[in-house]
């Protein structure tokens, strides 16, 4: 008997959805089998294009998992940069940085900077600038010993203003503190070229390969966040293993053996046939809580799009909301239960927490108080998820429920890649490209000529004579 096999599916993620359907939230906006039933077709067809695609190089964030070769390296680098360095500070934005904070939150100590180095394993410290608020830079400058700082530079373009400011800041106060300053920095950018590949040439500094085809926000199983979770002792192979094994669990092409094809289905399903057009991921576990804003990402960027792969306008896309459970339950399950039909709920629910921490049998004669006795907090937040669950339900809420067995390095690999496939799939049921973000490089290209980047005079002046001309509206 295979006990590695045994192991894997004691660990498997599954997907319980009996709450979208009509026999538990009524007609009007329960999910009918026969809609299931209906969309099964589609699903072979968008199963053997995905395959396709696949082979031919176009999916390659589902390779990732796989890429044994450049995990050894990751782990090698990792291991003897850790322990050389007090602080690991990583500089990015939006996917360069959230897969590494998600592994972080979910997989270490909840209060890891805080331990002392030793019951850390002899790792770093964790910091992360993802934004350019001057505030937030200044402080880290400020606690932040250059001496004993490895920072992590992640863009794929080696153009996005808000890390490469950052860098620039960073790189100035390396450069004019220590000698040997390219020790003390790892870049991750594209494979080919960007500048920060050419820079990193220039002054010596290590680099790591950020896959051609591979976007930032499916890249967390690429050296994007694979090293800094190296870096910070999380086992990154049994990470990968978790994606292998849910690749191997959603290459069925028929959607009631397929958790990842279900998902999808039912979400378009929810959006386009019961106008769920906001998305709830809430987990009962402040561990997963990055995780949720690693979603939030990758389903928005992903999914909202202005065209069709037609060219035709159709502004597609459905609004990820983050919740966490039980906290959330006093600010939005009020909302959630008597609010518009808007919102299609999945919970995350974790069947052993790595903790119980037992209640102690105290207050007796106090009601509110002395229940608690012989208890403990897992129970406690098990109940509160039932019990949220049972309350949707009883409003005529869609709710649906993945179970995660435990977290771990190979559960949160499992979870990570589901909702990439999920992704995947709903972009191809709402027939978008899922693999750009052209709303976003607007934007970017709207702070180049702003701040005065070469190149982009014209679109600065045009955007100067529109301010002029407009008339200001400020009370």
């Amino acid at each position: 008997m295979d006990k590695s096999k045994d192991l894997h599916e004691g660990m498997r993620l599954k997907l319980d959805f009996r709450n979208v359907l009509e026999s538990q939230v009524g007609t009007e906006k329960g999910i009918t089998i026969k809609a299931i039933e209906n969309m099964e077709d589609t699903v072979r067809v968008i199963d053997k294009k995905l395959k396709n695609d696949r082979a031919e190089g176009r999916l390659q964030f589902m390779d990732l998992p796989y890429q044994e070769v450049v995990v050894d390296k990751i782990i090698s680098l990792a291991n003897e940069k850790a322990s050389n360095h007090e602080n690991f500070l990583v500089i990015g934005i939006g996917g360069s940085t959230w897969g590494s904070i998600a592994l972080h939150t979910a997989l270490s100590h909840p209060y890891y900077n805080l331990l002392p180095k030793y019951k850390r394993g002899g790792k770093p410290r964790f910091f992360v600038i993802d934004n350019c608020d001057p505030d937030e830079t200044a402080g880290l400058i400020d606690i932040l010993d250059p001496k004993k700082t490895l920072v992590y530079i992640v863009s794929k373009s080696g153009a996005t203003p808000e890390p490469m400011a950052n860098f620039v800041k960073f790189y100035g106060i390396m450069k004019n503190s220590i000698e040997q300053y390219a020790e003390h920095f790892i870049i991750a950018t594209d494979e080919v070229d960007s500048v920060l590949r050419r820079v990193a040439k220039e002054e010596g500094i290590r680099c790591l390969d950020i896959p051609k085809n591979v976007s930032g926000r499916f890249s967390i199983f690429s050296p994007v966040s694979l090293f800094p979770a190296a870096v910070l002792g999380i086992d990154i192979e049994e990470l990968l293993s978790g994606a292998r094994y849910m690749d191997k669990i959603c290459n069925e092409s028929d959607v009631w053996q397929n958790p990842a094809y279900m998902f999808a289905v039912l979400e378009y399903l929810s959006l386009t046939k019961k106008e769920y057009n906001i998305s709830v991921l809430m987990p009962y576990s402040r561990k997963l809580r990055h995780i949720v804003n690693w979603y939030v990402q990758l389903w928005a960027e992903s999914l909202g799009k202005k065209e069709s792969r037609n060219g035709e306008i159709i502004n597609a896309g459905s609004t990820p909301l983050k919740a966490v459970g039980a906290a959330d339950q006093h600010s939005l399950l009020q909302l959630f239960n008597e609010g518009p039909f808007d919102k299609s709920i999945t919970f995350i629910k974790i069947g052993h927490y790595e903790n119980e921490v037992a209640i102690p049998c105290l207050f007796s004669g106090y009601n509110e108080l002395e229940y608690f006795g012989g208890h403990s907090l897992e129970e406690l937040i098990k109940t509160e998820q039932i019990a949220t669950q049972l309350a949707l339900t009883h409003y005529k809420r869609q709710n649906k429920t993945i179970l995660l067995p435990e977290i771990n390095a190979f559960t949160i690999g499992e979870l990570i890649y589901f909702y990439e496939l999920v992704t995947t799939v709903m972009g191809e049921l709402l027939n978008v490209n899922a693999f750009d973000q052209p709303g976003v490089e607007e934007g970017k290209i709207l702070t180049y000529a702003l701040m005065g980047r070469k190149g982009f005079e014209n679109r600065k002046k045009e955007i100067t004579n529109k301010l002029i001309k407009e008339k200001t509206f400020i009370l």
